[in-house]
């Protein structure tokens, strides 16, 4: 199971966030700085866990984005679903031989729910365990 780039990055924004302390703002500035990522691959990522209601957005000159709700509350495996577009495993094209009596199909799909079920079972509360460690691995902005 490989995850997009989008997803990867939307789960860092998310833990990123996180580790600001009291409802801190950031900015996707901030963000891509930290993770060396694209701003403009941010801005997309930021607009749909904002449609998603992950994080928040404050528009103007002290504006920036936060999380919108408590990380004990955001369910990782809701995030993978809703930020990956596609989790089709294989393409089992027309010819296949094997294609009336596969079952590997089906093992993937088994094997992908099962992969879903144990990220459901984390919240980013439990990614962010270690807030002193992964602060000292970003820059000075983090640390008030």
């Amino acid at each position: 199971m490989r995850l997009t780039n989008y997803t990867d990055y939307s789960l860092r924004v998310l833990i990123f966030l996180a580790l600001k302390k009291g409802g801190e703002l950031s900015t996707t500035k901030e963000i891509a700085e930290n993770y060396n990522i694209s701003n403009n691959h941010l801005v997309k990522i930021i607009h749909q866990l904002g449609q998603l209601g992950y994080i928040e957005t404050i528009r103007g000159r002290n504006g920036g984005i936060k999380l919108a709700k408590d990380s004990k509350k955001i369910n990782i495996g809701e995030v993978v679903s809703k930020t990956e577009e596609d989790f089709h495993i294989i393409d089992c094209f027309q010819q296949c031989a094997t294609s009336p009596s596969c079952k590997l199909t089906n093992a993937l799909h088994e094997a992908l729910q099962a992969f879903l079920e144990i990220l459901n079972g984390y919240t980013l509360e439990d990614l962010v365990q270690n807030k002193e460690e992964l602060n000292q691995l970003f820059s000075s902005s983090l640390e008030h």
